[in-house]
């Protein structure tokens, strides 16, 4: 018996050199140089699992033994990186179409809990006033301590009708909020849009899918065809990320030809590229160009972005490129500060690895990771109370690889609130968006309101040449 353990073990132990060796082989230029594997170590890891084979006090399977082990060094990584099984394999391709079942929500891990980043728009967790920030504890009955951040999200995902009680720890509030939600068919409406007032319109980007560049040409094309256009804001709160493709396509549909966008810098050469507006860099595989009916004056129209702390990824990617080329002025708050890019590497049986494998950096040279995009207007949300969470803030993040304390740098004060009423969340593009309305009194050439003490508006964006 004892032997036949050994075996299992040493049969462990030459699972994982195999993966150890095709996950280098992936990662580094040379395919043909790969580094030597740490016999000690997977020695180490052989006895581990001959000791739990032998005496845990039930049996456990192999399959998941060595499961576990593949999402402990993935979560031992960084926020980002994981395991992901068949199931969590297929919703991954399944949600970057912009359907999916579930509640709505963006989330990553921090000390064992799951912490929400964002709430997505128009979903069961947005209408029940799930918020950034929040921390939740238990799914039903169940303790999210001690579960991964995959069997976490398998839990809160199932099929629309079905209901799922989360237990909520919300800084500022003395108990646990329970909330009871419906999970439903996830369809993010990535791109929405309104004339604000003749001449003034707002474009919402929520999600960068693999539709939203067709999609935000088709409504750029209705307003502009609604009269002159003096100023477009372009909204981008909120917005968790997305397809890189799609955040170089939105990119380009304002900024001048072969304009550099973004680039990438991690250990291997593939690691390592420049995109820029060009349609071979966004085109992704499709033959027809999305931009090719974009309105001219697209290109030219005065601009504000909107960001706050939920816009992240590739959101920051747009701000930051838009901001950089001087095309458009970023107003809000500090974005999250999600600067890395994650490689999917399929290991077979439709199985994955999602691996950080490079940081982002702006046009010109800034890292967002860990820092995030800095507004040239600093304007909080109207009765703000909260500080909202940021990537520093997740444990283990990956630094900034240019800054030594990016991550330490002052927060905007939230302000205070007016009103009871005022606390509540506000609908983005509504009457009540304050952020909305200093956007367009920017564009107008009118004074800002709520501007930080170390900042002052000058005057609206000239147009590009």
């Amino acid at each position: 018996m004892t032997s036949r353990i050994r075996s299992a073990g040493l049969i462990a132990l030459g699972v994982v050199a195999g993966i150890l060796a095709s996950l280098n082989f992936q990662a580094i230029a040379d395919r043909n140089a790969r580094l030597p594997l740490p016999v000690e170590e997977l020695r180490a890891f052989s006895d581990v699992f001959d000791a739990i084979k032998r005496n845990y006090v039930e049996p456990v399977e192999d399959k998941k033994l060595i499961t576990e082990a593949i999402n402990g060094m993935l979560s031992g990584l960084d926020p980002h990186s994981a395991y992901l099984d068949q199931e969590a394999f297929k919703e991954l391709k399944v949600s970057t179409g912009g359907k999916f079942g579930g509640l709505g929500i963006e989330v990553g891990m921090e000390e064992g809990l799951v912490k929400v980043i964002s709430p997505i728009e128009d979903t069961p967790a947005y209408k029940a006033g799930i918020k950034p920030g929040d921390l939740i504890v238990k799914l039903d009955d169940t303790q999210v301590k001690g579960l991964s951040l995959n069997d976490a999200v398998k839990r809160m995902r199932g099929r629309a009708g079905t209901q799922i009680t989360l237990t909520i720890v919300r800084k500022g509030e003395p108990q646990p909020i329970v909330v009871t939600l419906t999970r439903a068919e996830i369809k993010v409406q990535s791109v929405k849009s309104k004339m604000i007032e003749p001449g003034f319109a707002w474009v919402r980007v929520s999600q960068f899918q693999e539709t939203t560049a067709d999609s935000l040409v088709r409504h750029l094309e209705t307003l502009f065809k609604q009269g002159q256009m003096k100023g477009l804001v372009l909204d981008l709160r909120n917005d968790p990320g997305g397809l890189l493709y799609g955040a170089v396509a939105i990119s380009a549909a304002f900024l001048p030809e072969k304009a550099l966008v973004v680039s990438t810098d991690g250990r291997t050469e593939d690691a390592r590229k420049k995109f820029y507006t060009v349609n071979e860099d966004y085109l992704h595989g499709l033959k027809d160009d999305v931009l090719k009916t974009l309105p001219a004056a697209a290109k030219t129209v005065p601009m504000v972005v909107l960001v706050n702390g939920g816009s992240a990824s590739a959101s920051e990617i747009v701000a930051g490129a838009l901001q950089d080329h001087k095309r458009a002025t970023v107003i809000g708050t500090q974005t999250f500060g999600k600067g890395s890019v994650q490689t999917i590497m399929p290991l077979g049986n439709n199985t994955a690895i999602k691996l950080t494998t490079a940081r982002y950096y702006t046009p010109s040279g800034r890292s967002i990771q860990a820092k995030g995009i800095t507004p040239d207007l600093i304007v909080e949300e109207l009765g703000a109370t909260l500080a909202r969470l940021r990537e520093s803030d997740l444990t283990r993040h990956l630094q900034n690889g240019q800054e030594r304390d990016a991550e330490k740098q002052p927060r905007a004060k939230p302000a205070a609130p007016v009103s009871g009423e005022q606390q509540r969340p506000v609908e983005l593009g509504s009457k009540d968006d304050f952020q909305l309305q200093q956007a367009i009194a920017f564009l107008k050439g009118e004074p800002v309101k709520g501007l930080q003490p170390s900042v002052a508006a000058t005057k609206p964006p000239a147009k590009a040449n």
